[in-house]
């Protein structure tokens, strides 16, 4: 009989796992993937550590997560400094005075600032969706040329229709800084993620190619707790309907030359391009290899038999979601967990910061 049995292999789970064997518990993972990390998973290609499932670029404030992170990994110091691909024309991301320069001509803050009021006077109150909060933010050329396009193949919806809250994550400085985050730590695994998670994982059993809700009844059996990080509306078989999600799908392949595009991240901001972005990933690890490996990102509506990525945390979602939640809480030996098992966007920091508060719980 384990303590623990850890439905997914991704970084929730291994945070829960790396904790519950310090303290002697004897813990099983299974997934139905064929391998280890989640979303995070990396696999070596041409001698380049690509992220199967996306960029994942590892950032935070937070010096203790940073520092329990670099118990399992020596990370390198890749800033992240995505670009903009507009029609042709290249612009650095997030939004400062480069981007400003690019756009306007102008070269003071001063003179950004004027030419972003002069557009977003047209929004008279607070906004109330995707498209007033980023006129509002950036004005509308900034709006129309790198946030539109993107944004609409990214949801699979107008921007009217979205919920102003997606963009106010979203960068904006009037300084010549090309770091997309602010967070004080940032950098990438050397060796990349699925090392990291092999080392977390030490000392624990591990299935793959198990899917836990085609034989529930037989794996409970196995564990005192059970960990859940899959999606939650799945476990309670849709009970009250589907939870909405995004999904990307990803081209991948091997160019025989040193230097594809000489940057990691370029994201393409018109509405014709129907990729959303190009990942070059030896660009994450500084590689010098022959070749390069660059993924082509599609965004798509999640059906069933897809892998959900990105919750649409609109009114009717999260509305639905508490429903979910309220029937979890009746699940005496199962805790909900991660992305799909909390139907929430996280950050990777975020997530180990997650689960160690709930190991102070449960251990």
């Amino acid at each position: 009989m384990y303590d623990f049995l850890i439905v997914g292999a991704g970084l929730y789970g291994a945070v829960i796992a790396r904790e519950a064997l310090l303290k002697g518990k004897k813990v099983l993972i299974i997934d139905k993937r064929n391998h280890i990390g989640g979303n995070i998973y990396t696999e070596n290609i041409e001698g380049i550590n690509v992220h199967c499932y996306g960029a994942h670029i590892f950032h935070t404030s937070d010096k203790a997560i940073w520092e329990y992170a670099q118990q399992f990994a020596e990370f390198n110091n890749y800033i992240n400094s995505p670009v903009a691909n507009y029609r042709g024309e290249i612009f650095n991301l997030p939004f400062n005075m480069n981007t400003f320069n690019k756009m306007w001509g102008v070269i003071t803050p001063e003179q950004a600032l004027k030419k972003i009021n002069e557009q977003r006077t047209e929004i008279k109150c607070d906004p109330t969706n995707l498209e007033e909060q980023a006129i509002s933010l950036v004005g509308k050329d900034i709006y129309q040329k790198l946030i539109k396009g993107y944004t609409e193949k990214q949801w699979g919806r107008n921007c009217k229709d979205l919920p102003a809250t997606i963009i106010r994550r979203l960068p904006v400085r009037f300084i010549y800084d090309n770091n997309y985050f602010n967070d004080r730590y940032q950098g990438i695994p050397i060796g990349g993620y699925t090392a990291m998670i092999q080392n977390m994982i030490k000392g624990a059993d591990i299935i793959l190619n198990e899917d836990y809700l085609k034989k529930r009844n037989e794996w409970d059996s196995k564990a005192k707790k059970i960990i859940y990080t899959g999606p939650i509306d799945a476990y309670f078989e849709y009970k009250y309907g589907p939870l909405e999600y995004r999904s990307v799908r990803f081209e991948t392949e091997i160019i025989n030359q040193t230097n594809y595009q000489g940057n990691a991240v370029v994201n393409y901001t018109d509405i014709e391009t129907k990729y959303t972005r190009i990942i070059e990933h030896k660009h994450f690890e500084f590689g010098t290899q022959d070749k390069t490996v660059i993924s082509r990102e599609y965004s798509s509506e999640w059906k069933k038999g897809d892998e959900p990525y990105y919750p649409v945390n609109d009114e009717k979602n999260s509305k639905l979601y508490l429903e979910y939640k309220e029937l979890s809480k009746k699940e005496k030996n199962v805790i909900f967990g991660g992305r799909l098992g909390e139907y929430r966007y996280y950050d990777m920091d975020k997530v180990i910061d997650s689960a160690l508060k709930k190991c102070k719980i449960i251990l």
